[in-house]
């Protein structure tokens, strides 16, 4: 991930921390020094650092739950506004989705019990006003962060930790894709009231909203996605009909295609079929007005594209597609010659011929749904 470094690895899994998060622990620091003095920025400094491993701790209880399922975490980010572990997936089924999603909170429960327990933190009335005031001890101020922690992770705010909790509940009783929409939808109508509540001078509110419904988003669609793909083979959703460039060819014929075919990115093959790169437009506007229509594709062509079979499951080729990031995934046959193109925009248009379809299927309710009489 761009503006992170790498930790190390904790059990397993690489944590890695972004840079703006230096930032934070520096800004804390640095406000506490010039309020009152180097004794107040050390406390500055090593609070913080005591809330994130917190956190950190937080995201391994997701990590270490969902490998007791067999799924593994590539990595735990340390942000700002809180820690992101990329667990690979979520599991289908709603009961293992539920005990994920509660190990995160349910470490800094623990980790306010210890404090409580060991370092003789408290929550008594006069010891919350002294947090409020700024004059608590240490101990109390953690355990205090980590209910707050728990309080806020479990608010229904698809995909935070209470949102998958909505999610899961709801899976019970509903399709996984209908379960995801209306906790997303849920998740959404929250990020609006933190974004309002980050008006009156609470900008780190504003970010959580943001993310949050960002992420509500995009995991509403990744579940869709997933729902209308599942069993399909990569041929049905396989662009057949496009034009191609030999390792011969000169950008002055590319540009021919461009304006006679619909397409934007061009496959280049060799003589066998072979896929050997792919020239999108940008590409050869730009060496067009810097080299000439005679530069060859072989100079300026987009070059390590991922191929699949077109026997292949779809979700193999959309998982090449996500995580090439180049324009388009090459469909091979069983003798590696290219039959078809993968891209994102056919994807979406497979998505919504697929949506049409099974809307269309489904049974019709109401007035006009079959009836029995006894």
């Amino acid at each position: 991930m761009g503006w992170s470094i790498s930790l190390g690895r904790i059990a397993g899994t690489e944590v890695r921390i972004h840079l703006t998060f230096l930032l934070l622990v520096a800004w804390y620091a640095i406000v506490a020094g010039m309020a009152s003095g180097q004794a107040a920025a050390l406390d500055a400094f090593l609070f913080i650092l005591a809330v994130f491993a917190c956190v950190l701790a937080h995201e391994f209880g997701h990590v270490l739950m969902a490998r007791q399922f067999g799924i593994p975490t590539r990595d735990i980010t340390l942000f700002p506004i809180g820690g992101v572990a990329s667990i690979e997936r979520m599991p289908e089924k709603p009961s293992q989705e539920l005990l994920i999603a509660l190990a995160g909170p349910m470490v800094n429960v623990v980790i306010a019990a210890l404090l409580v327990g060991l370092l003789g933190a408290r929550f008594d009335p006069a010891s919350l006003a002294a947090v409020d005031a700024g004059r608590s001890d240490f101990p109390t101020r953690l355990a205090m962060v980590n209910v707050v922690l728990v309080l806020f992770n479990l608010l229904p705010a698809f995909p935070m930790d209470g949102g998958r909790v909505l999610r899961a509940l709801l899976t019970f009783w509903l399709e996984r894709s209908q379960a995801t929409r209306i906790a997303a939808r849920i998740g959404q109508v929250i990020a609006f009231g933190l974004g309002f509540l980050g008006l009156f001078g609470n900008p780190m509110l504003m970010f959580i909203a943001l993310f949050v419904f960002l992420a509500a988003g995009h995991e509403a669609y990744a579940v869709e996605l997933a729902a209308v793909t599942k069993g399909a083979a990569t041929a049905s959703a396989t662009i057949t009909s496009f034009a191609t460039l030999g390792t011969q060819s000169v950008v002055g014929e590319a540009i021919r295609l461009l304006i006679a075919t619909s397409q934007c990115e061009f496959p280049v093959t060799d003589g066998a079929g072979r896929l050997q790169g792919v020239l999108t437009r940008d590409g050869m506007i730009r060496a067009l007005a810097e080299r000439g229509p005679e530069t060859p594709v072989l100079d300026v062509m987009l070059r390590d594209i991922a191929v699949v079979s077109q026997r292949a499951p779809l979700d193999e080729a959309i998982g090449k597609l996500q995580l090439s990031n180049q324009p388009l995934v090459g469909v091979v046959d069983d003798a590696g010659r290219v039959v078809g193109i993968f891209t994102r925009e056919n994807l979406a248009e497979y998505v919504l011929v697929e949506q049409a379809r099974q809307r269309k299927a489904q049974p019709s309710s109401g007035r006009n749904s079959p009836t029995t009489a006894s």
